[in-house]
Parts: structure tokens; C-alpha cells; sequence
């Protein structure tokens, strides 16, 4: 069972281990950044804990909480068919600070989620070989998923090319109408269409 995953790293960690919980079989441990990477070597390379399949990494905004962002790592265990979320928190108010050691080195498949997670929420990673943005242009200003990311801030900020500049005809679509795109804070759903 992944409790003893916890309990084996608050016996080595002490400390580091800020916290443990075990909900619905989700057991997770956050931990303090200074350790993460090392504590991360340690989940798989111990050959009992043999964590060799990082699953996922994303990072979460709590706006109103300090340190305002946590990074979220999912591990699974083939042999020992055991799993654990691994936390940390990071970033200050406005996001700055936000940064942690990378886990490309250890779990190769992390460097787009990485990359990822820098790029729309804007949490930095030490090390990463090659961190830029991954879904956004790079002219892109802010970081989409933050929870204070104005929803209708314009973008692009770079102009568009013209079919005379391309040379081939670009069949760009209108830009989206009242009753599309984000449904939130939009009035009157369907009634540009005529429905009811």
C-alpha cells in the first residue's frame, strides 16, 4: 500500500515532509521545494519504493493562498503497483518565485509537462533543457490558466499575416460571436441564432 510510501519517506525525509494525507486512497505527501528533486531521485531508485512511471505534473493557483502555487506529480510504481501524489508550493502573491529543480533527468517523459506548466501558469523549472512555451506563441503575454488571467484580454499581440504576405490564401474564420467561446459572463445564450 502506498501508506507505507509515506511513512518511508517521513522516516527519511523528517521534516522535509511537510505533510501527508490519505484520501480515498489517494495518498500524497507535500514536501518542502529545497528536497523535491532529491526526494524524487529517491522514490525511484529505492528499490522499494521503484516509482519508474512518472504519469503526470501540472501546477494548481490558489490565488489566495501562500505560497500560491502547488506543482502536482503523479507516480505509479509498475512492480510495486503502488501509487502517490507528490506535492510542492511555490511562488508568492503575483506568481513570482515560482520555481522548483527539475525531473526531466529522472523521468524524461515530465520535460513537456514541465514545459507545460511554465507556460500557462508560469511556474519555472531549474535545469529544464529546454524550457519555452509549449501551447502558447512566444509573443504571448501571461499565463492563460492562472485564476487571474483577464478572460477577455486580447490576444495576439503579434499582427496577423496577409494572404499578399503569405502568398497562399489563408481562409482565416471570423472572430468568435456572443454565443461562442468561453460561456461565462455571456448574456443571452442562443438568442442571435433565433433559439429560445
Amino acid at each position: 500500500m502506498s501508506v507505507r510510501v509515506l511513512e518511508a519517506l517521513k522516516e527519511r525525509f523528517g521534516a522535509a515532509v511537510l505533510e501527508t494525507h490519505s484520501d480515498f486512497g489517494d495518498d500524497t505527501a507535500v514536501v518542502e521545494t529545497a528536497r523535491w528533486k532529491e526526494i524524487c531521485r529517491f522514490l525511484r531508485d529505492d528499490p522499494q519504493m521503484a516509482f519508474d512511471l512518472a504519469i503526470d505534473l501540472c501546477a494548481v493557483d490558489f490565488p489566495d493562498r501562500l505560497p500560491r502555487f502547488e506543482i502536482v506529480l503523479h507516480l505509479y510504481s509498475l512492480n510495486k503497483r503502488h501509487r502517490l501524489r507528490l506535492k510542492a508550493r511555490v511562488g508568492d502573491e503575483e506568481g513570482d518565485g515560482a520555481e522548483l529543480d527539475t525531473v526531466v533527468d529522472i523521468w524524461v517523459g515530465m520535460n513537456w509537462f514541465e514545459r507545460e506548466a511554465f507556460d500557462l501558469m508560469g511556474v519555472s523549472f531549474k535545469g529544464h533543457p529546454d524550457l519555452r512555451r509549449i501551447l502558447m506563441y512566444p509573443e504571448f503575454e501571461g499565463h492563460p490558466l492562472r485564476k487571474d488571467y483577464p478572460a477577455n484580454k486580447t490576444q495576439p499581440l503579434v499582427p496577423y499575416r496577409t494572404e499578399e504576405e503569405v502568398g497562399i490564401p489563408l481562409d482565416k474564420l471570423a472572430p468568435f460571436g456572443l454565443d461562442e467561446g468561453m460561456p461565462f459572463g455571456r448574456q443571452a445564450w442562443g438568442t442571435d441564432r433565433g433559439e429560445s
